[in-house]
């Protein structure tokens, strides 16, 4: 299940198909991520794909760097539940390769696939076949010209991404999608902000090479969720040097902190305090590990005392606040139950499937 209930008002903008998704015109932010496997290896890949996909992962963008993972593409496509995007780069045989293996969209830059006849040969096949093409500009491979600019690096972003955008408008081809990613947020903030003004296709978000876990979440969140403020994205990548599973899931929680999907449960706990009387950093991993996978689009929330718990916590729509050595079970800021601390998860898990049969 998949809601929205935001109030921010997105960029209008022309629609494309990957696959079976739409992307740009309204249609629901789509969250992406990458395979880290060696496109070769069909099972490996097909395997993270399957794992991607049970979380949520809507499109799926795969290395295809020779040959041999073109060919793969072909088996790939046809065990895939989702699009799939093929990334290619300078090699335009590949991207041809992969078309006629039945690839759902490319990544490529025109400009970087040699002469205008091979790049001619990629946009009429796409073309033919309505295949979409995202323009993936990078902070740290632009083309020397513009580096030797003086002008600022987001701009140098924008005019790398329109002499691109030009090259397929030239040969009549508008099944266009836009990325233009730093590892420095202000940058890439800034970079979507001016090229918005300029374009009407689809954007893809992501802040580049963002780092681990823990500071890439940070800033992936402040990056693409100022820009989803402001009604700028169709579709994210959560980029981390992490299991891509976790990019995923870091992708809904950022749309899903704006309103912009609403995949699952919302979790919410309190900090601790001195207050605090049961384990409830413990307890609030294990209500998220609990229901993690519940496709219901409801608020859980593990409160750390019943003084102030349920009442701070009244729009949750069931919650726990903690006692000593025991637990009260809320609903909309109502106590409904008391229970000893290790029976909680199994009873909030029954008073919730119960309201929901």
């Amino acid at each position: 299940m998949c809601y929205n209930n935001s109030m921010i008002n997105r960029r209008k903008t022309k629609e494309i198909n990957i696959g079976n998704v739409k992307i740009g015109n309204g249609a629901p932010i789509s969250v992406q991520s990458m395979c880290n496997t060696d496109t070769r290896d069909v099972d490996a890949t097909m395997s993270q794909i399957s794992e991607l996909t049970e979380h949520g992962c809507e499109l799926v963008r795969l290395a295809v760097l020779n040959k041999d993972a073109a060919d793969a593409i072909k088996e790939l496509v046809k065990r895939s539940p989702v699009p799939l995007i093929a990334d290619i780069h300078f090699d335009y045989r590949l991207a041809i390769q992969c078309i006629n293996n039945g690839i759902s969209a490319l990544r490529l830059n025109p400009g970087n696939i040699g002469k205008r006849e091979n790049v001619e040969k990629v946009v009429s096949l796409a073309k033919q076949q309505q295949i979409p093409i995202r323009i993936g500009v990078n902070a740290g491979s632009l083309e020397k010209e513009l580096l030797e600019e003086n002008i600022p690096l987001s701009e140098k972003m924008v005019k790398s991404a329109l002499k691109h955008i030009q090259i397929l408008e030239d040969l009549d081809f508008d099944l266009i999608k836009v990325s233009l990613k730093s590892s420095d947020v202000l940058t890439t903030i800034e970079a979507y902000r001016s090229i918005s003004q300029k374009i009407d296709y689809p954007l893809h978000l992501g802040v580049t090479e963002a780092g681990t876990l823990k500071g890439g979440l940070i800033k992936s969140s402040v990056g693409l969720g100022t820009l989803l403020a402001e009604g700028i994205g169709d579709t994210i990548r959560v980029s981390l040097t992490e299991n891509p599973v976790e990019e995923v899931d870091a992708g809904f929680q950022i749309l899903k902190s704006l309103g912009l999907r609403e995949r699952g449960v919302n979790f919410v706990s309190c900090p601790t305090c001195g207050r605090t009387q049961i384990d409830l950093i413990s307890l609030a991993k294990k209500v998220e590990e609990k229901f993690k996978n519940l496709d219901l689009p409801i608020t859980i929330a593990t409160m750390g005392c019943a003084v102030n718990g349920p009442g701070e916590a009244r729009h949750a729509d069931f919650g726990i606040a903690g006692g000593i050595k025991e637990g009260y079970i809320f609903k909309k800021g109502e106590i409904i139950a008391k229970v000893p601390e290790e029976n909680l998860l199994e009873k909030l898990e029954e008073i919730i499937i119960k309201s929901y049969k």
